[in-house]
């Protein structure tokens, strides 16, 4: 392998609500570190929601947090990877001591939960030539599996399956899945309902062209809906349902409208799970949603359903759809992220 160099390029957030690419040092491995030479890393609406901040509490910090890449160096005390190996990164880096830690819930640290520990949201990401990763424990072999697109399977994929691992009980044979919104999660949702489940699958959007990539990964129904008429939208699906509802609905966009919908829609004793973060809010009362049906958010996922992730992928089973860029066209693309006109997940490739 040839030697690393001592300077590397960077997508950042230099200023409140300002980007640059920059020229920064190449960081080295300490003890229980680990350099990873960047293959691929993921463009995510969490980074538009960070860029827009008046300020960001880290700042400058490297964006990217689904990330891919080679073993470069290993630091001092690590053990059983070598330089070369193709790895995927859980970027959700716990203090691993904590009690969410101990049980494997990294990504509900007592200390990062708020992810002031993790890449690319608290500490320096993967939008570089090379990462720094805290510790191996954080990373996963790959395979034969391509490290320039796989970084997306650490969130776009590991966010809705931890919700549908969560909840699949609720999805029998006769029931139904709502998801709302078909971009980078939104479509792997999709596929991942019709792999874990035997419910019904309803998408929803506002684009035909996703909707029509919805159907191409296995959507039972799928509908066109109008920002302005989430009631025309939820007398649709209901129809569609009969008026029974739907045990899950995923809200992957997370506005005032969507969560104004997805309450229309969820079943008695079903499970509505915010899980895009648009910031919007749902006014709930005694008769706002279906009886005994419940609400949750969601954050990120685990190490060992990352793994699981990985093992789907490599017997077939998803594909994510992925749009390549290269690193000096990052601000572009997350322009053309904030206009929806990306399908499926951008990925940069230092």
């Amino acid at each position: 392998m040839s030697s690393t160099p001592d300077t590397m390029k960077a997508f950042r957030l230099v200023a409140p609500r300002e980007t640059a690419i920059e020229e920064i040092p190449v960081p080295k491995p300490g003890p229980g570190e680990v350099l990873l030479k960047v293959a691929g890393a993921g463009l995510c609406h969490s980074d538009l929601h960070i860029m827009h901040f008046d300020a960001y509490p880290v700042c400058p910090i490297t964006f990217g947090h689904e990330t891919a890449g080679w073993v470069e160096q290993v630091g001092e005390g690590v053990e059983g990877i070598s330089p070369g190996e193709p790895m995927l990164v859980h970027g959700a880096w716990g203090c691993g001591h904590c009690k969410h830690c101990h049980v494997g819930s990294e990504h509900l640290c007592e200390i990062a939960v708020s992810g002031s520990m993790s890449g690319g949201l608290g500490v320096d990401g993967g939008m570089a030539d090379y990462l720094l990763v805290p510790s191996a424990r954080h990373l996963v072999p790959l395979g034969e599996l391509d490290p320039h697109l796989a970084g997306p399977l650490d969130d776009a994929v590991l966010t809705p399956y931890h919700v549908i691992r969560r909840w699949r009980h609720l999805l029998l044979p006769d029931s139904c899945a709502v998801v709302i919104g078909i971009g980078g999660l939104g479509h792997m949702a999709v596929q991942l309902l019709k792999v874990m489940s035997a419910a019904r699958v309803i998408a929803i959007d506002i684009a035909q062209e996703k909707l029509d990539l919805a159907a191409h990964y296995g959507a039972d129904d799928t509908v066109l809906s109008s920002p302005s008429s989430t009631a025309d939208t939820a007398d649709e699906v209901q129809d569609l349902l009969s008026g029974h509802g739907a045990e899950l609905v995923m809200d992957m966009v997370g506005t005032d409208s969507t969560l104004a919908l997805a309450a229309q829609l969820v079943a008695p004793m079903g499970h509505l799970c915010c899980v895009g973060v648009a910031m919007g809010t749902l006014p709930w009362s005694f008769m706002a949603t279906a009886y005994e049906s419940t609400l949750s958010s969601t954050f990120w996922g685990t190490k060992t359903e990352l793994k699981e992730i990985v093992a789907l992928a490599q017997a077939g089973k998803i594909k994510v759809e992925t749009q390549t860029f290269p690193l000096d066209e990052a601000a572009t693309v997350y322009s053309q992220l904030e206009a929806g006109q990306i399908t499926g997940r951008a990925i940069v490739l230092p």
